[in-house]
C-alpha cells in the first residue's frame, strides 16, 4: 500500500511539472507571435547562406512547412537545400540531385538546426517535445523558469536522444537562455530582440562550457562560475516577414 501510496505522489509530481513547464512555454510562445506563426513566410541572411522558412495550416488542423537554405559552392553553383513535409531535396543549379542517406541526414541536420533555433519557443509546441518544470534560479540578477526539454523517438528527428534546457524570464515570458550537448557542451545568451511582422526574432552569445562533466540543467551554474569561453554570435541578418 505504501508503494502504490508514492506511486501515485510520483505520477502527480511529474504532471504537476509538464503543466507549469507547458504553461510558461506557453506564455512565451504568445508573446513571440502565437498564432503568426501557423501561417507566415520569413526570409533572412544566415552566415554565408540565405535561409527562407515558410508555414501554412491546414483545414485539418496539421501544418504545412517548407525549409530552404541556398547557398552557392566553391565552383559558383547555386544550391538549394529544401525541407518539407514530404522530405530532403538538394538541387543544383535548378536540377535535383540524388544523395546518400548520410548526407541527406547531414544536410537536413544542417537546415533544420537553423530553423529550429529561430522558431523558438514556437517549437517547443510540437508533439514530440517532452516538456519538465525543473524550478526557479536566478541570472544576471533576473529570476528565471527552468524547463528540461527532450523529444520523441517518433517525430523527434535525429536529436531525440538530446537533453536541452531553457530558461523563461518570470517577469517578461522571454526565452533568455539556452543549453545544450549536442556538438560540444554549448550555452546561448538571447541579445537584439526584434519584432518583424508580428514575428520576435533574437540573436545569440554562443558560449562553449569549458566543464564537460556538467549536465545541460547545470549550464547556468557553470556560467555563473565564470566556466565559458565566447565561441561565436548567431545572428540572422535582412530579416523579412511576409
Amino acid at each position: 500500500m505504501k508503494n502504490l501510496v508514492l506511486f501515485f505522489i510520483l505520477i502527480f509530481s511529474l504532471t504537476s511539472c509538464q503543466d507549469k513547464a507547458r504553461s510558461v512555454v506557453k506564455k512565451s510562445i504568445e508573446l513571440y507571435g502565437g498564432k503568426k506563426f501557423d501561417n507566415f513566410t520569413t526570409e533572412f541572411d544566415f552566415r554565408k547562406f540565405h535561409i527562407k522558412l515558410m508555414h501554412k495550416s491546414s483545414t485539418d488542423g496539421s501544418l504545412r512547412f517548407q525549409y530552404e537554405r541556398i547557398s552557392k559552392d566553391s565552383a559558383r553553383n547555386d544550391i538549394w537545400d529544401v525541407i518539407n513535409n514530404e522530405g530532403f531535396f538538394r538541387f543544383i543549379n535548378g536540377n535535383q540531385v540524388q544523395l546518400s542517406k548520410k548526407d541527406i541526414t547531414k544536410y537536413t541536420n544542417a537546415v533544420n538546426s537553423v530553423a529550429y533555433f529561430v522558431l523558438l519557443p514556437y517549437k517547443l509546441n510540437d508533439k514530440a517535445v517532452n516538456l519538465e518544470y525543473l524550478g526557479e534560479t536566478t541570472l544576471d540578477n533576473k529570476k528565471y523558469d527552468k524547463i528540461k526539454v527532450w523529444f520523441n523517438k517518433d517525430g523527434g528527428g535525429n536529436d531525440f536522444k538530446d537533453i536541452y534546457c531553457y530558461w523563461f524570464n518570470q517577469e517578461s515570458h522571454t526565452l533568455d537562455f539556452i543549453a545544450y550537448a549536442n556538438g560540444g557542451p554549448r550555452f546561448r545568451r538571447a541579445k537584439n530582440r526584434q519584432i518583424i511582422g508580428g514575428i520576435t526574432f533574437q540573436d545569440y552569445e554562443n558560449f562553449v562550457i569549458t566543464d564537460t562533466t556538467l549536465q545541460t540543467s547545470e549550464y547556468d551554474v557553470a556560467f555563473k562560475a565564470g566556466k565559458d569561453s565566447l565561441l561565436s554570435i548567431i545572428e540572422q541578418k535582412n530579416i523579412v516577414v511576409k
